[in-house]
């Protein structure tokens, strides 16, 4: 088990039939216990279907015997943003609470949602965020609220889409706008903002989307969050930066990846590319920790998945890779087709690729590619699949599916 795993079962409460947060109990988007179902249709191995009001590309998050998901519903040119519980047995709406009322609806970019972000739960509570917009405590069992905070205001570009972590009792989120971009941590407690560190490098084109990563180097604890022209580490009890990496570049979206001594993060949306930094060194590390760089077939949005020794991605447009974790070494690249934004997860010893208009591929983990099972269900499916108590959540843009072998 990985020393970011150790950090995140301490941080989240990671079960291994929950799915607490963005990309799973360790946010590496490995999903523990058996396949819930290899093939799977409208009409094949759904356990249920439940209508979600409104839209949102925020992933669900499963925790016991509930489903947990943000909405955004329009209400003339405002709109409604909430939370909402379902139960995991029955696909039942348990809870449906507002957690905030916009007047006027901000703009977005078209493959965005009003409600991006992956809610975190932990404790009994729902930590739910909403960009600029604000964040919210909600009580997990009736989804009373138990604070709100809307201290976080920037102008966003396209929304925004970034969710937060959760370490040492704060959330930490990117909070990365059109101007002055910074860092935040809100105590998970009270709601209270606890340090808001502005962005050290001066960007062309400010705005990004990323959700940060926790990790440890020298000893320490660190947030390592990338942000547009650089990828900066903070330390999660300050705010302070502890080092940062430059590399051209903006929109910034996935998760970074952390193995093996490295960071692995892309830096651009429009010309992609994979970076691996090495762990260790504070200060400007740009001439001196760079330990490969990788443009061929590079993720603009899906986060990439570590596994072993190895590294998993697919750009936005369908092509699919893996290349050695340490070195950068291509292992293969092959063109899946469609166009993606969810982040590919590993279930047993196959990795899941999902596409926009809900086709899912399933691929054999290895060296040597291998194409398995092509499933699809009707709408467009941005948000990443959540697997917990041996089944799979799928959100598409009207409904949640539970998939699962009967």
């Amino acid at each position: 088990m990985s020393l970011i795993q150790l950090l995140l079962i301490g941080v989240v409460g990671a079960g291994a039939p929950d799915w607490p947060q963005f990309r799973g109990p360790h946010a590496d988007a490995h999903a523990e216990g058996p396949i819930p179902a290899v093939e799977w249709s409208e009409t094949k191995n759904v356990a249920w279907k439940a209508a979600v009001p409104g839209l949102g590309w925020s992933s669900p998050a499963v925790v016991g015997d509930r489903v947990y998901l943000t909405t955004a519903v329009p209400e003339g040119k405002g709109m409604t943003l909430r939370a909402l519980a379902i139960d995991a047995g029955s696909g039942n709406v348990l809870w449906d609470r507002e957690v905030f009322r916009v007047d006027m609806q901000p703009k977005i970019h078209g493959k965005n949602s009003h409600a991006s972000p992956t809610p975190i739960v932990h404790d009994g509570a729902v930590y739910v965020h909403f960009g600029p917009l604000g964040m919210a405590r909600l009580d997990a069992r009736d989804g009373g609220i138990v604070w709100r905070c809307e201290e976080l205001t920037y102008p966003p570009v396209h929304g925004s889409g970034g969710s937060p972590v959760l370490i040492d009792g704060k959330l930490v989120v990117t909070c990365d706008g059109a101007s002055d971009p910074f860092v935040a941590a809100v105590d998970a407690a009270t709601g209270r903002v606890e340090w808001r560190t502005p962005r050290s490098v001066k960007a062309r084109n400010s705005f990004s989307f990323a959700t940060p990563a926790v990790t440890e180097s020298d000893g320490k604890k660190l947030v390592v969050a990338p942000g547009s022209d650089h990828c900066a580490a903070y330390d999660p009890g300050t705010g302070e930066e502890r080092w940062k990496v430059r590399a051209a570049g903006w929109s910034v979206v996935p998760q970074p990846a952390i193995g093996h001594g490295l960071v692995i993060y892309n830096h651009d949306y429009d010309r992609p590319e994979l970076l691996a930094v090495r762990l260790g060194g504070t200060g400007d590390l740009t001439d001196t920790h760079v330990a490969w760089r990788l443009s061929r077939a590079a993720p603009s949005t899906p986060s990439p998945l570590l596994v072993g020794d190895d590294l998993y991605f697919v750009s936005d447009k369908g092509v699919a890779s893996a290349v050695d974790a340490k070195t950068g070494v291509v292992h293969w690249t092959e063109r899946l087709g469609g166009n993606y934004s969810a982040s590919p997860i590993l279930v047993a010893d196959r990795i899941l690729f999902l596409d926009e208009a809900g086709r899912a591929t399933w691929v054999r983990a290895g060296r040597t590619f291998e194409r398995l099972e092509i499933n699809e269900l009707p709408g467009r499916t941005l948000a990443t699949p959540a697997f917990a108590g041996g089944a799979m959540y799928l959100r598409t843009d009207k409904a949640l599916f539970k998939i699962a072998a009967p």
